[in-house]
């Protein structure tokens, strides 16, 4: 059996970052959900999404962006992770100045280089339908476009952005490629019902390909200031003067999701094209994504994880997690979520999962820091 050579004109991006805030309390900012095995595999996501990506680019091309925090337990679970290639933040900027720097970074020491990024803290399943699909992203992203890998979705699903496709594009290599007309914001049950019947949407997974140089000339166009910041950093970063343009110039970078600075723009202008994903993808935004990852699309089962876990359920379902080994009985609820943690209990059910945040940001508002 022969194994797939890696893309040698590609660096894989992995952006670890954000707390998962609709996981609390499992998900905390000293312990975000990227750190966590939430499959029952053994493995963290960031792990795993390591696993899935070195195949593609080689273990030596993977850059991950993550908070100071984080460093000592990113470079645990990634041992193999060269030093060069662990680029620390100061305090979260969001998507732009995380994967514009990492390109940034990447084009100093590699002009033609092609940059992906994918987030730490999706599960897919399909390694192969994957691999396929960040192939034609590449080939898009040789012939000059910045690539987007949309989702085909399963369900209509309000948690999710999604993509307008437009017509098919005639791009070597990429034979799936069609061109984006517009992306749009996460819906309404009913236009989702919509975008699911009419076959031209995907979901939105976060996942672009470009070559590094056209991706950061397309968030000039709309963040110039944004530019110039991430371009002094770069410049400084393999020398001994990065610590102080860091603390100099990180503080005034814009705070802004690569989906506007880049994407919109990019699909208004015609530099966008997606490839459609007909892989397993799940992006684990909420605890009832974890109940459905567990159960297997079964409604009639109870997802149980947790080291320790001792739960007793007599007709119930949903998802029970556990980090105390206290005995938790469960009798005739269904779709209910317990997170039970050592300084916190989550009760609700699977339908008001993405409710979760408004705990995190109730907590926040009150100054409850300690649990947060």
């Amino acid at each position: 059996m022969t194994t797939a050579k890696a893309f040698t004109d590609f660096y894989s991006v992995i952006p670890a970052g954000g707390i998962g805030s609709r996981l609390w309390p499992l998900s905390r900012a000293d312990a975000p959900k990227f750190l966590h095995d939430l499959t029952g595999s053994g493995k963290t996501l960031l792990r795993d999404t390591w696993d899935r990506l070195a195949p593609l680019s080689g273990p030596d091309r993977i850059m991950v962006v993550t908070g100071r925090a984080h460093r000592a337990a990113v470079e645990e679970q990634i041992p193999e992770l060269a030093d060069p290639n662990v680029v620390l933040e100061s305090d979260p900027k969001d998507s732009s100045a995380a994967i514009g720097l990492a390109a940034a970074i990447l084009l100093r020491r590699e002009p033609d280089v092609i940059v992906g990024s994918f987030a730490a803290d999706h599960v897919i399943k399909d390694n192969r339908g994957f691999r396929r699909a960040v192939g034609e992203g590449i080939a898009v992203a040789r012939a000059g476009y910045i690539a987007t890998i949309g989702i085909t979705p399963t369900e209509p699903a309000i948690g999710f952005g999604y993509i307008h496709c437009g017509p098919p594009l005639q791009i070597e290599g990429a034979p799936h490629a069609v061109g984006v007309d517009s992306f749009v914001e996460k819906p309404d049950l009913v236009t989702a019902e919509r975008y699911l019947a009419d076959g031209n949407h995907l979901w939105n997974g976060g996942m672009f390909i470009a070559r590094a140089d056209v991706l950061l000339a397309q968030l000039g166009q709309t963040q110039p200031e944004l530019l110039a910041g991430l371009t002094e950093l770069a410049e400084a970063w393999d020398t001994p003067r990065r610590g102080a343009v860091v603390d100099r110039v990180w503080p005034r970078l814009t705070k802004i999701a690569i989906d506007y600075s880049v994407a919109e723009p990019a699909a208004a202008a015609g530099r966008l094209v997606v490839i459609p994903g007909d892989f397993d993808w799940d992006d684990v935004g909420d605890f009832a994504s974890i109940a459905k990852l567990h159960s297997g699309g079964r409604k009639s089962d109870l997802a149980i994880l947790g080291e320790n876990a001792r739960v007793l359920a007599d007709a119930s379902t949903g998802v029970v997690i556990s980090q105390t080994g206290r005995l938790i009985s469960l009798i005739g609820v269904t779709d209910i979520v317990v997170v039970d943690t050592p300084d916190a209990l989550l009760v609700t059910t699977t339908a008001n999962a993405q409710r979760v945040k408004s705990v995190v940001d109730a907590l926040k508002l009150s100054g409850r820091s300690d649990v947060l």
